[in-house]
């Protein structure tokens, strides 16, 4: 009885409250279980609402010309969903019951022997009918406050004038002002976060779009936001909605029933993560009955399909090297932001992510420099590419990469036109520029164990970025289309953290087309027209290795940037291969390493083997590293490999075992 005099009644005021508490007051005549004090209250609601010597549905719909503030929210809901006056005032009722204990203890009374303390279909249409119409009782179980989901109808199995109605608390909050929120929808920035700033172009195009999700004239599109890098999709969907007036909801929910009117009372833009499979076409999630601008993040393969509404496709890109400068110049200064922004082509949500672990790890006091940035961006922290791509840290210098003079001469091309990518095409003409995007494909071929991968390895040193090795167990699968969805997916968030990619052994992934003999031919081919036209279009940096360029299709040969061969070392090499994995703690002599470097025709990654296992040998018997240690290694490569030990080496393993060196 008290919350009854919080609403103002003993004041004289009248608000859909009151209203909603008049037409209980119809019911309440008759009803003697009800407390006297209760009664007395009731009756003086239904006498002023009586008094008006006007019908209580009509003097309700001549309130809501100019309703009380408190009823604004739910007057604007009820014209926006279409709801009629004995409908808005159920909604009224309904939010009551979750209010006050007082209002569920009388229409537990009213409805006897129901015991029902939420109001039933029957109740509503006899407490705020005038004319008692029987198709009431079916309007009320299926009009449009049930059908936008403002009411929900109990799903038990009773007459449908004893199933009862509720409000969901989300909405009932709402209506209260109050924030809220529903099952399985959040925040669209978590813990703290703050949306990552966009470059201008992107700004620009945010508000753009904004305003066009909030002009009325011309419906309520549906934006298609495709990007790698989950930290930008989401503040571009934040600037996005800010422009249009509005907030944005993730929502994971499955059941979206019941939601509109949540969303509209809060004004929200409610906003899905949907990744779709290349050449996936998938339904526009659909909220019932609301007609409001919706946000979908994806990535850039796939199409979505509307059901009449107009669809707005926006592409986060790169920002151009200025505006990536003015993002790097924030957080790290001028001078820095310059350089870093000519060298490395990064989207604005891993300059955010970069540019916060810089300067977490910085020393107090101390100035902050391309060494710390190139630490950072080279330890390929939160790439966010999962188990689709192992990550290699190591730091290969000039001095460990030992490859003939003119190999090095074409690797050092490579480094300026994976540097200069963005800029060189500027001065070209028209037909470079047309169809030019700043990526590099290099296909290293050569035999196994020639130094391929570690020259991928030196190469992403150079650059200062990660590279990373693609699991192609990770990627391929025997499902008809999850290998596409996996590449696609990779390639999509490569692209926005800015890594070398490296394909090993990458012809099992890139192989030749076949004539087609039967249906796993047509899929096997279907699968590498796929692969040919992404990687075209990726924008990024691949290194692809194999032990024959034979095997690849002559289509996808056109399209590397570089193809470089890497020939078995020669002998003087084979000295420098020696010696570079040997270093210089060894006691094996000049002449030794002469020998070695004559007989034995290993590759670079068979030295390496037998170097470790001559390592393993000394430090066995305790010893520093000897020649004796040495041979032992090389007789176990030449075992791996099914040959003998080269004679010349066999009468140094003889003399090695008789003299004991």
């Amino acid at each position: 009885m008290l919350n009854l005099a919080a609403e103002g009644i003993e004041q004289e005021k009248v608000n859909a409250y009151s209203f909603a508490l008049a037409g209980l007051a119809r019911l309440a005549v008759s009803c003697t279980s009800l407390d006297e004090n209760v009664h007395g209250r009731l009756n003086a609601i239904a006498r002023r609402h009586a008094g008006s010597r006007i019908p209580l549905l009509a003097a309700f719909r001549d309130y809501c010309r100019s309703p009380q503030d408190a009823d604004r929210s739910l007057i604007a809901v009820a014209d926006g969903f279409g709801l009629t006056a004995i409908e808005t005032l159920a909604v009224r009722l309904a939010v009551a019951v979750e209010e006050d204990l007082l209002i569920g203890h009388i229409l537990t009374h009213l409805q006897q022997p129901l015991a029902h303390s939420r109001p039933t279909i029957g109740l509503l249409a006899q407490a705020y009918s005038d004319d008692h119409e029987p198709s009431l009782i079916h309007f009320l179980g299926q009009g449009n406050a049930v059908q936008c989901g403002l009411l929900a109808l109990s799903s038990d199995e009773s007459p449908l004038p004893e199933r009862h109605v509720r409000i969901p608390l989300p909405s009932s909050l709402a209506l209260r002002g109050m924030e809220s929120f529903w099952p399985g929808t959040g925040a669209i920035h978590q813990g703290g976060e703050f949306p990552v700033p966009l470059g201008k172009t992107s700004e620009k195009q945010a508000v753009a779009i904004g305003a066009r999700l909030s002009d009325g004239t011309s419906g309520a599109p549906v934006l298609v936001l495709r990007g790698g890098d989950s930290a930008e999709a989401r503040a571009a969907a934040s600037r996005v909605a800010a422009a249009a007036g509005k907030r944005p909801v993730l929502i994971s929910a499955e059941h979206l029933t019941g939601m509109a009117p949540w969303l509209v009372l809060r004004g929200l833009i409610p906003v899905f993560s949907q990744w779709l499979a290349p050449g996936e076409r998938k339904a526009l999630p659909a909220i019932p009955s609301y007609g409001g601008p919706i946000v979908v993040l994806t990535g850039p393969d796939g199409d979505f399909e509307s059901d009449g509404r107009v669809i707005i496709d926006w592409r986060l890109e790169v920002p151009s090297a200025e505006e990536r400068e003015e993002l790097w110049s924030g957080p790290l200064g001028r001078g820095l932001a310059h350089r870093i922004a000519l060298e490395h082509r990064n989207t604005a949500g891993r300059i955010a992510a970069l540019a916060a672990q810089v300067r977490e790890e910085a020393s107090p006091g101390k100035t902050i420099g391309y060494d710390d940035f190139r630490a950072v961006a080279r330890r390929g922290d939160s790439i966010g590419l999962g188990a689709l791509a192992d990550l290699i840290a190591d730091e290969i210098g000039d001095d460990a990469l030992v490859v003939p003079a003119t190999l090095r001469e074409e690797l050092e091309a490579l480094v300026v036109r994976c540097r200069l990518r963005e800029q060189f095409s500027d001065s070209l003409g028209p037909s470079i520029k047309a169809r030019y995007r700043p990526s590099v494909r290099a296909l290293f071929v050569g035999p196994s164990g020639t130094g391929k991968t570690l020259a991928a390895a030196w190469l992403a040193t150079r650059l200062g970025i990660p590279l990373c090795r693609v699991d192609l167990s990770a990627v391929t699968s025997k499902y008809i289309g999850e290998t596409e969805k996996n590449l696609s997916q990779l390639l999509s968030r490569a692209e926005q953290t800015e890594v070398v990619l490296l394909f090993d052994e990458a012809d099992a992934l890139f192989g030749k087309r076949t004539d087609i003999r039967e249906a796993n031919d047509r899929f096997a081919n279907a699968q590498t027209n796929y692969l040919l036209q992404r990687m075209e279009s990726y924008d990024g940096i691949t290194v692809l290795t194999s032990n024959s360029r034979a095997r690849f299709d002559v289509a996808f040969t056109r399209r590397f940037d570089a193809i470089i061969t890497f020939p078995s070392p020669t002998p003087q090499e084979r000295r420098a291969l020696w010696s570079t994995h040997l270093g210089e703690k060894h006691d094996v002599s000049v002449a030794h390493l002469d020998l070695l470097a004559v007989a034995v025709d290993f590759s670079g990654g068979q030295i390496r083997n037998a170097v470790l296992g001559a390592a393993v040998a000394a430090a066995q018997e305790g010893q520093p590293l000897q020649y004796r240690h040495v041979l032992t290694g090389v007789a176990t490569e030449y075992r791996k490999i099914s040959r003998q030990l080269p004679d010349e080496l066999k009468q140094n393993v003889f003399a090695g075992q008789t003299q004991g060196t």
